[in-house]
């Protein structure tokens, strides 16, 4: 903590909520679910050992960017917001809607900083506007198409609304992408009961690049189909070029079923063939089928907090029980007067039931 701030920290130390960010996976997600919270529940909040757990520990462009947006929005008192920070506290004030933009400097996820404002933005009593600049298809994080087609889906169903357009692709190492979201305010907040996936109905999805030849991503989805053609329903994978900043690829697939989704990434990288690229998303789908899953794993862990507030209780049948979800739950439970209970052993198929 930086001398020069210690004058201004008794003012957080009122019904302050104390987070310890190397529990659990000890990542940024305990960062950014702690940041959403402290908005939501209008709590001060000191969260040390930021990321402790990872090779770099403390706060890196991606967690200051959510930081900087989070405490704009709501027009907080903060100390620690620097790179490396691993304490930070911040006292929100009201939720302010607006037009924002907000630039992660490296290729750091813009979904993620993204995830962090929409649901306090959500409260409002109007639309805001929010342009984020960084990495829209980059490593450990939903892409823009994972929001587009997977995550704004089911907020919906619960009752928030948002509009999300891709500007411009950003990918590792260079950045420079950009997404704009209109955030509209929430309306009921209504339960999940997702248990069963019914019938495959399709499978569809889109390979890209940027700044590349056209034939790269045209393999990719040749070698896709390929693979999976004969023996699941596919339909409506395009093969396109996208503008952006620097040159990346990606393959993404939505697996549609008569009661529920789920949604897959793979992206390229220098040295990487698209062949390559396709079969590790051939394989990520088919380990996913073999299982009773009704979602992806990923998606449970991101609609806790939206369920958290939802006007009844929610149940979600998931393939995998990450140690993330479980951190996830227990930072959420430290906030808010809800249950959440995770049935079934880590790495493994299980049910996840919130009862707020």
């Amino acid at each position: 903590m930086r001398k020069d701030n210690h004058r201004y920290i008794i003012s957080f130390l009122m019904n302050e909520i104390v987070i310890d960010g190397s529990i659990g996976e000890g990542g940024g997600q305990i960062f950014r679910t702690s940041l959403t919270l402290a908005l939501l529940t209008k709590q001060p909040l000191r969260i040390y050992n930021v990321r402790s757990k990872r090779s770099s520990p403390g706060l890196k462009a991606q967690h200051l960017t959510a930081l900087k947006a989070a405490a704009r929005i709501s027009n907080a008192k903060v100390v620690g917001d620097f790179l490396g920070s691993q304490e930070v506290l911040i006292n929100p004030g009201e939720i302010r809607p607006g037009q924002y933009k907000f630039e992660i400097p490296t290729a750091g996820s813009t979904a993620l900083v993204l995830q962090t404002i929409f649901l306090p933005l959500s409260t409002a009593s109007r639309k805001s506007e929010v342009t984020i600049t960084g990495g829209t298809h980059v490593p450990w994080s939903p892409s823009y198409h994972y929001l587009k087609w997977q995550w704004f889906h089911w907020m919906e169903k619960i009752g928030y609304s948002g509009k999300l357009e891709l500007n411009r692709c950003g990918y590792y190492p260079a950045g420079g992408g950009e997404i704009t979201c209109n955030v509209f305010p929430q309306g009921s907040l209504l339960p999940l009961q997702i248990t069963e996936r019914g019938k495959l109905n399709q499978i569809r999805g889109i390979s890209a690049a940027t700044n590349l030849p056209k034939e790269i991503p045209s393999r990719q989805r040749i070698r896709f189909v390929s693979c999976l053609g004969s023996i699941y329903p596919l339909n409506d994978i395009r093969s396109v070029l996208l503008p952006g900043r620097g040159k990346g690829t990606f393959l993404t697939v939505l697996v549609e079923f008569e009661e529920s989704a789920a949604c897959f990434t793979s992206l390229g990288e220098k040295g990487k063939r698209a062949e390559q690229v396709a079969d590790e998303l051939v394989n990520e789908v088919d380990e996913y089928l073999s299982t009773s899953g009704c979602v992806d794993a990923y998606l449970p862990d991101q609609l806790l907090i939206p369920l958290s507030f939802s006007s009844g209780p929610s149940k979600i049948n998931t393939p995998k029980i990450s140690l993330h979800l479980m951190t996830n739950a227990e930072i959420i439970q430290r906030f808010l007067p809800v249950k959440i209970n995770i049935k079934g052993a880590l790495d493994a198929p299980g049910t996840i039931y919130i009862n707020p």
